[in-house]
């Protein structure tokens, strides 16, 4: 095979751009970086030169055949048309690796039992016996990926993950994979620090694999030579004395290259951790080239005027929890600006904040991931002029917390199996369902899904403008159920909506609801400040996916805001618990002669106003107060203020500072609605809606008054689930 080839490296992301320099000089070509990896092309020692000189890939993939594989049919008979014979001998084992994304396959154990079978089948007509089926260390690992119904076959030429450089034979509590302790180095810049006489130290090594990873660097040392087994060794085609040359040629260089080692120090406080860390350096060959020692973060000082100093302290995603981490962070970022003037650093942490601790402006940052943990990887120069005092900030509550972390677990989620297929079928064939009738409709904003499965309790809200954001509420798990089991599911939730919906992951927006009293539920949770356009009705709204626990647009109000519309030509409108004005807009579009928006926030009477202003409306026809509905109800019935029709939707209960009673909707609505009925003209309407699902109308305070139930008439399709979203009456004399 002494002609170009198309090969595939995998990688974890955030390293396909690292990678594709590393093939580069390699001598790969048509090097172009994808999600995930990189594809390139080559002679077969390129390939060979990948598993033995990469640090960054996980694996090196030979791409056989590629093909349409919508169905488990198509699936099975494209991978029977490869010719096998040609690559893996009758009597030999293999294995499958089966991955799918965003394709109608998508459990992983039966696509790979497919794929198995088509290769059983194919030795078994031709030659009478078949391959047997080994799952640790096979003869051939046969990789494939299933994208968007796509089917790609490789032989995968690396067997084990490359990251595995067999030195590590025992890790740590938190051990860093090593293609990414790799990457860290190259991103702060250590070949060139090691190559001008730069030392390197790392404070918290842990299982020594930085200190090691640098040494390998440094002393231009192929990372791929410690390993005892690759997956080309069992291919038909392996070139055994092309893999001793380029495996001689590696030997040579990496001999020279110890010899001229910088200065390189690993240090933790951990007895155990330390011991590892030695054995790890035995196993890798590095004992007598690199220093391992027990010493605190405090007592670190630098043996060289320049150099880098390179860690990945704990972040309370695996070891600690952040309360106890802000000291070690305090205390490393006193020793860096005490003693290391002058130096580089490079800190991965999966929490930023965290980072922030340091008191020290990075230069750069990269988002990198260890395994399923979104992380950051900051850049400083140890110089006076980059210090700073950290403030306190405020501290993260519980939820934030929560969501933080299930975002950056979901990010990782490459494939969706197990239980979250259900969950992705669901997804997509509401979303078959529900598209085609928005887009029939016109329905620019609507509900996706709202805990159509049990075990998958999240309303997931898609709205639709200049792009498509999704919003997604998890409901509050019983007891009964395991945290650590429902937050895998909000995990797999999380990532699987972006893949059905074809959305980057920043457009998804996660909310976490608790059980809320008075006015929590419209309480800030954040303060980003970033509003988006969404239509609705030939309206436009002002709505904001992240400082609220709702975003200014009740989308179960659809048809009701309609009504409002269709009833509100030349009449007096008036909006009690207006929230964000959006009834008042409906009203005035609909030719109201004057509209009065109540509601107690200020900040949600300016969204009004702003709702308002979008779309044309404004003047004195159109009053916006502040106030207490209740007090101003009783003032509107002083000053004998008239109104032709009024929006009743106060919340379930209600309480602040600014009330000086409570509002429970079940025990005062009757009250509520009489106050109403007094500022109400004689053949006016009042329309009245509660989204308390217990809720019970009490005729019997209401005798005299026509009561007309349109609960159901106002329910939208995309809510037809859950009946009990909301009820309304429409009520006059």
């Amino acid at each position: 095979m002494n002609y170009s080839q198309h090969f595939f490296a995998t990688a974890p992301l955030g390293l396909e751009l690292l990678l594709a320099d590393e093939l580069k000089a390699l001598e790969a070509v048509d090097v172009v970086a994808t999600r995930a990896g990189v594809a390139f092309s080559g002679k077969l020692e390129t390939a060979y030169n990948a598993c033995l000189w990469s640090r960054l890939a996980n694996r090196i993939l030979f791409p056989l055949n590629r093909f349409p594989a919508a169905s488990p049919e198509a699936l099975y008979e494209g991978v029977r048309r490869v010719d096998w014979a040609a690559h893996l001998d009758s009597e030999a084992s293999f294995a499958v690796d089966f991955a799918s994304s965003r394709s109608k396959i998508n459990h992983t154990l039966f696509g790979a039992q497919k794929v198995k079978d088509a290769i059983v089948d194919y030795f078994r007509e031709r030659h009478g016996i078949r391959p047997s089926v080994r799952l640790d260390r096979p003869d051939l690992r046969i990789n494939v990926y299933l994208d968007r119904d796509i089917a790609t076959v490789s032989i995968d030429l690396s067997g084990e993950s490359l990251h595995k450089r067999a030195y590590r034979q025992e890790g740590g509590r938190a051990p860093l994979k090593e293609n990414l302790a790799a990457a860290m180095l190259l991103r702060a810049g250590w070949p060139k620090i090691a190559e001008g006489g730069g030392h390197f130290i790392d404070p918290m090594c842990g299982s020594g694999t930085l200190p090691i990873e640098a040494a390998l660097m440094a002393g231009d040392f192929a990372p791929g030579l410690l390993r005892p087994h690759f997956g080309l060794f069992g291919w038909k085609k392996y070139d055994a004395e092309l893999w001793r040359n380029l495996v001689k040629e590696a030997e040579r260089r990496g001999g020279q290259g110890l010899l001229r080692l910088p200065s390189i120090v690993g240090y933790d406080i951990d007895r155990q951790a330390v011991r590892i860390a030695l054995e790890n350096l035995e196993h890798a060959g590095l004992r007598g080239h690199v220093h391992v020692e027990r010493k605190a973060v405090t007592d670190v000082r630098p043996r060289h005027e320049s150099g880098l100093l390179a860690v990945n302290p704990p972040y309370g995603e695996r070891l600690g929890v952040e309360k106890t981490l802000v000291p070690l962070y305090t205390e490393l970022g006193e020793t860096l600006k005490g003693h290391f003037v002058g130096w580089k650093a490079t800190v991965l942490t999966g929490n930023p904040e965290l980072a922030f601790k340091l008191g020290i402006r990075a230069v750069r940052y990269y988002t990198l991931y260890n395994g399923a943990i979104e992380c950051r990887l900051f850049n400083f120069d140890i110089a006076p002029e980059r210090f700073f005092s950290p403030r306190e900030p405020e501290p993260l509550t519980e939820v934030q917390r929560k969501t933080r972390k299930i975002f950056r677990k979901a990010k990782a989620v490459e494939t969706v199996e197990g239980g979250a297929e259900m969950f992705f079928n669901r997804l997509r064939k509401n979303l078959k369902n529900l598209e085609r009738w928005a887009r029939q409709n016109e329905v620019h904003c609507y509900r996706l899904y709202d805990a159509d499965l049990p075990e998958y309790a999240v309303a997931v809200d898609v709205y639709r403008g200049e792009r498509t954001w999704v919003h997604v509420q998890e409901y509050e798990a019983p007891t009964s159920i395991d945290p650590e089991k429902a937050e895998q599911r909000l995990i797999h939730v999380v990532a699987t909506i972006p893949k059905v919906l074809e959305i980057p992951p920043e457009q998804l927006f996660l909310k976490i609801r608790r059980k809320q009293k008075g006015l929590a539920q419209y309480e800030k949770q954040a303060e980003s400040g970033r509003f988006h356009i969404v239509e609705e009705g030939g309206s436009k709204f002002w709505v904001n996916f992240e400082d609220y626990l709702d975003t200014g647009l009740f989308l179960d109000h659809r048809i009701t805001r309609r009504l409002i519309q269709d009833q509100s030509a030349e009449k007096r409108f008036l909006n009690l618990f207006a929230y964000t004005g959006t009834a008042s807009v409906y009203a005035a579009k609909g030719g109201a002669t004057s509209t009065t928006t109540v509601d107690m926030s200020r900040a949600y009477l300016d969204w009004a106003a702003r709702n308002l202003e979008l779309n044309g409306i404004g003047g004195s026809r159109h009053d916006l107060v502040q106030a207490n509905c209740l007090e101003w109800l009783d003032q509107a019935s002083r000053d004998r203020r008239i109104f032709d029709l009024i929006f009743l939707d106060p919340p379930t209960f209600s309480s602040s500072k600014r009330m000086q009673q409570t509002l429970d909707i079940q025990r005062d609505h009757p009250m509520l609605i009489k106050k109403c009925m007094e500022i109400l003209a004689r053949n006016g309407l009042l329309v009245f809606s509660t989204n308390f699902r217990k809720f019970r109308l009490n005729t019997e305070a209401l005798t005299g008054l026509h009561l007309e139930d349109i609960s159901r008439k106002t329910i939208p399709k995309d809510f037809e689930r859950n009946p009990k979203i909301h009820f309304c009456w429409k009520i006059s004399r």
